[in-house]
């Protein structure tokens, strides 16, 4: 663990009760349930769920194949469109996507189709002898994919499906990207972020290459001669700053550096825990760390926010979930300044108290003090600068502090393409990323292949 909180305290209850408050958020499906919830569906043509699905799923198709008890082909359908839907199911938003659109979710039925669960089921439940989908004769071409989180994986899929030969570049230990290190643990149980990878490799055609980082010991120029074409699905793997002085101090910590080392870690009572502590943020990370702090055994957890409940980046069932673990939500308060105990390590925050005026938002000029054992950021990621140091990656167009793409995803440099958190496109949401690592294989399949066709 990160030694900024050493000299905390561990969690007081034991082993497997801790991990018991780290089960499954929302229990999967019976068999019957299933049957049940699949009855719902009314199969619509033109279906709005399928118009609100970021990777394009055949909704009522595959909830029909589970009302017909052909769970295989329901998977199939999944997996055709979305290879993670197994924890797209999971850890997908479904509440504003395909189920708010679902057409029983009105006023006088109030109970949307239980989408997400049912792909769970249906993923969960085939029984797949083999991958289900077969490579296609091998193209000779091979392709570079930087980053195993969802994006880079989902490309890889694609591209090894169309029979090229693909190398992916993973600067950790682990393949999954945020499945594997950065969603909350009751959201991805168990070792499921890992076998989902294996799943995606059993296909064939794909080598995984572990410790490789970009602007470290690999170079976007080195990659752009080597491979036919690259695709980068490096994410944001920097935590924004407060910009206040002493924010390095001991217990001041990004909470997606703690959200990694509890999803790693094998023995939870060996976790330091805040008894009181303070959660900047207002998005599903912020959530994920406040809900989780909660669950160890935090005696007061608050999550702090500059503006209203209405502009939080977490929905509404995201702050339900915070609330039912007695996290409590503080908005309009923005840091001020950090406080540091007589050993210099932090003992809380002062905030200002904020308002909208003309749109802008402003100080009351009045604070508060909250005392705190640790304080975790939660307020946005970034770029790693030292990612794309070299003369190609700084030649690649940039919207802010992400990589400028078009709707092939391509980038301002011809063979390299990019998807995911690290481009201006879009949600930053893992059935996102899948999307974008999907449709840039295609692009990247079409444009190999009109090239040797030319020559």
């Amino acid at each position: 663990m990160n030694k900024s909180l050493n000299h905390l305290p561990h969690p007081h209850e034991d082993a497997l009760t801790l991990a018991s408050h780290f089960t499954d958020l929302a229990p999967p499906l019976s068999a019957r349930q299933a049957q049940l919830e699949s009855s719902r569906c009314l199969y619509c043509y033109d279906a709005p769920c399928v118009n609100a699905c970021p990777s394009d799923i055949d909704i009522p198709s595959f909830i029909r194949n589970i009302q017909q008890e052909n769970v295989q082909g329901a998977a199939q359908k999944i997996l055709s469109a979305n290879i993670l839907g197994g924890s797209c199911a999971r850890v997908c938003p479904t509440e504003v996507l395909c189920q708010q659109a679902c057409v029983r979710n009105n006023a006088q039925e109030c109970a949307p189709v239980l989408i997400g669960l049912l792909q769970r089921y249906a993923v969960d439940h085939a029984q797949f002898t083999a991958h289900p989908f077969t490579r296609e004769a091998p193209t000779g071409k091979r392709i570079a994919v930087v980053g195993a989180g969802p994006a880079g994986l989902a490309c890889a899929h694609r591209l090894a499906l169309h029979g090229h030969d693909v190398v992916i570049f993973e600067a950790r230990e682990k393949a999954g990207g945020l499945n594997e290190y950065g969603i909350a643990k009751y959201k991805l149980v168990d070792d499921f972020a890992r076998r989902e990878v294996d799943f995606v490799l059993d296909i064939g055609g794909i080598e995984m290459r572990h410790g490789q980082r970009l602007g470290d010991n690999l170079s976007l120029s080195d990659l752009h001669l080597q491979f036919d074409s690259v695709f980068l699905g490096i994410g944001l793997a920097a935590s924004r700053q407060l910009g206040l002085p002493h924010e390095d101090a001991p217990g001041l910590l990004a909470a997606t550096d703690y959200i990694r080392e509890l999803r790693q870690s094998d023995d939870l009572t060996q976790l330091p825990l805040a008894d009181r502590c303070i959660v900047l943020g207002a998005g599903n990370t912020a959530i994920d760390m406040a809900v989780q702090m909660a669950r160890l055994g935090a005696r007061e957890v608050n999550l702090v926010y500059r503006r209203g409940l209405e502009d939080m980046g977490a929905t509404g069932h995201e702050q339900d979930i915070a609330k039912a673990n007695q996290v409590r939500l503080m908005t309009w308060a923005q840091p001020q300044d950090v406080l540091l105990d007589e050993q210099g390590r932090v003992r809380g925050m002062r905030f200002a108290r904020t308002r909208l005026e003309g749109g802008r938002l402003v100080s009351t000029g009045e604070t508060f003090e909250l005392e705190a054992d640790a304080v975790f950021k939660a307020i946005g990621q970034t770029f790693d600068d030292a990612a794309l140091s070299d003369p190609l990656a700084q030649a690649l167009n940039r919207v802010g502090d992400r990589i400028e793409v078009d709707e092939q995803l391509r980038t301002s440099v011809p063979g390299v393409y990019a998807g995911g958190d690290c481009t201006a496109l879009g949600q930053d949401l893992t059935v996102q990323a899948v999307q974008h690592g999907k449709l840039a294989a295609e692009a990247i399949h079409a444009q190999l292949m009109l090239n040797q066709e030319a020559a």
